[in-house]
């Protein structure tokens, strides 16, 4: 397992891997964050809700149970009002 740490431990994940390939689940405390991609990912809320800006489109309410996907190569934006945890998987094929 690898742990990331980011923003000065505001967000934190473990990786893992898979049946589905290479995942993170993660916590992210309340605040604004921007990400980048090197892979397509696919961002599944576990708990809590994410305010999410995708490249090109709206800010949109991501809450538990929702996913969200980011192409590769890509910046995006997140906003928590508080703690959520997630569950990304990355690589292709996304599962849908």
């Amino acid at each position: 397992m690898k742990h990331n740490v980011y923003f000065d431990g505001k967000v934190q994940s473990m990786g893992l891997n898979t049946e589905n390939g290479y995942a993170t689940v993660g916590v992210i405390s309340a605040g604004n964050y921007s990400f980048s991609t090197e892979t397509e990912e696919r961002m599944i809320i576990i708990s809590g809700a994410l305010d999410v800006k995708l490249p090109d489109e709206e800010w949109k309410l991501i809450k538990a149970g929702q996913e969200f996907k980011i192409k590769e190569k890509a910046s995006f934006e997140v906003e928590a009002a508080s703690d959520v945890s997630y569950i990304c998987y990355y690589g292709t094929p996304l599962i849908t």
